[in-house]
């Protein structure tokens, strides 16, 4: 549920006002309507929304100057627009001005909750600071009085103001993109836009249009033009996560954007100049990489010009009280827990692990325990519970997977099957929506979420396996 978002909605059509207000509530959105262009202005600039969803053609003022005035007044606050296929120039222009992003009437409702989702977490993103250090009980914070961490809470002072390109290098589940929001939130582009790119999750097909925007027909299904995320940073900071899996040829059109400072949009002719900030991260083994010539020694370069190496979880063994107790009051709070504890004696144990999934592993785990303890004292017992039944499940599904694999490969070899990669990979997507969508009793948008996919490809992906959703309902 969204219950702490609340969305702006000016829509001047009640008909079409009521039928967004309903299902944006069901959502569990709160949801202001306003009428009028100029009255929409003025409750955005006086109260505070996480979203504002606009028509384009309004009374008293049309959504165009209203993108434009209000991101001068707001400009970390995602406004979008609503337009008919007849002006979507205009549509464009607004997006140039600072609309987060537009859809085009008519449109299907989960377009429109894809968009919103997207567009909360952003606001979050630049809004929700990143506090550090220990003590912490609330919010997004980066937890840690070790050595080390004060060594991370010093370069981030140090060099977070500075106009340098950024790289954060370690493991998986080690916060970095917790330290990418502090940088940019100590820097002067604070109140400007902070873009977020995970290039391992989108296809490498459509990572070049993600980061550089595409003109109509540039490609097949490019109906029309798109802006890119360089262009919303514009003034503000870009995060590219997971760097190291960007392919040689985006990685030679984004060393060129960042030695000249512009873009060129696909199958455009016209040089954007872009003001963007860009910080990087990455679990890789970059230097391994270069080596193998899978990652440009040059782009390394430009994007090292200051690197922050987070450490793992087994370094800094002396912060797992604080980060236990983090997570122990963030869950409590949020399973209705006064007062959560844990027995000493599970934190040593906790101490003595190896943590391969490193914070993140270790927050699932917390909060894994506090479940199965109730309003009860988290134990030793509950602790050995939780990991043990992590570690059987992890062990039987690497078990299944490698032995699919074997099978399949061994077939193929004795000329029995062909496609065995098209034919895993159909079948794993298979197993991971079904499996899903049955644990979220067929709550689309839930199951989305969780496989951090669009609420279009949670249906896209059922339609396409035959699934139906409802009989999942409890």
């Amino acid at each position: 549920m969204n219950a702490s978002s609340t969305i702006l909605l000016i829509e001047d059509d009640t008909s079409a006002a009521a039928a967004l207000r309903r299902v944006l509530a069901n959502e569990g959105y709160e949801v202001i309507c306003e009428a009028r262009g100029d009255s929409g202005l003025a409750r955005a600039q006086t109260d505070v929304f996480d979203v504002i969803i606009t028509d384009l053609k309004l009374p008293g003022m049309n959504g165009l100057e209203l993108v434009r005035q209000l991101h001068a007044a707001k400009p970390r606050l995602p406004i979008i627009l609503m337009t008919a296929h007849g002006t979507t120039e205009t549509a464009i222009e607004a997006t140039k001005l600072g609309a987060y992003d537009y859809l085009l009437k008519p449109f299907e409702m989960e377009e429109l909750l894809d968009l919103v989702e997207k567009a909360v977490a952003s606001s979050r993103l630049m809004t929700e600071p990143v506090k550090m250090g220990e003590g912490i009980s609330s919010g997004n914070a980066i937890i840690g009085n070790s050595r080390l961490m004060q060594n991370i809470y010093k370069e981030i002072g140090r060099v977070a103001a500075k106009p340098v390109t950024v790289l954060i290098r370690g493991e998986t589940g080690t916060g970095k993109e917790l330290i990418a929001r502090a940088l940019y939130q100590h820097s002067e582009r604070n109140g400007a836009a902070f873009v977020t790119v995970n290039c391992a999750a989108i296809p490498e097909t459509l990572l070049e249009s993600e980061l550089f925007g595409h003109e109509r027909g540039a490609f097949t299904g490019a109906e029309m033009r798109r802006i890119g995320r360089f262009e919303q940073a514009h003034g503000g900071t870009l995060f590219l996560d997971e760097i190291g899996d960007m392919s040689p040829n985006t990685q030679a059109k984004l060393l060129r954007v960042l030695q000249e400072r512009y873009i060129h949009r696909l199958g455009g002719k016209e040089a954007i100049p872009i003001d963007a900030r860009v910080i990087a991260a990455t679990h890789r083994d970059l230097e391994k990489a270069l080596v193998e010539k899978q990652f440009r020694e040059d782009l390394y370069y430009r994007l090292s010009v200051v690197v922050i190496k987070v450490p793992s979880l087994r370094q800094r063994v002396e912060d797992m009280p604080n980060l236990v107790t983090f997570f122990m009051q963030r869950y409590g709070a949020e399973f209705g827990i006064e007062s959560p504890s844990i027995q000493p004696e599970a934190i040593q144990f906790l101490q003595a692990q190896p943590w391969p999934g490193n914070v993140r592993e270790l927050e699932n785990v917390v909060r894994q325990a506090l479940l199965l303890a109730g309003k009860y004292t988290v134990s030793l017992e509950h602790v050995r519970q939780v990991m043990s039944k992590l570690g059987e499940a992890a062990s039987t599904s690497n078990r299944s997977i490698v032995s699919g694999i074997t099978e399949y490969l061994n077939r193929a070899k004795r000329g029995e099957m062909q496609g065995v990669h098209a034919r895993i990979i159909e079948e794993t997507e298979r197993e991971l929506f079904a499996q899903a969508i049955q644990l979220a009793h067929g709550n689309q948008a839930k199951a989305a979420r969780w496989l951090g996919v669009s609420r279009i490809t949670m249906r896209e992906k059922l339609n396409h396996f035959g699934m139906h959703p409802a009989q999942n309902q409890n």
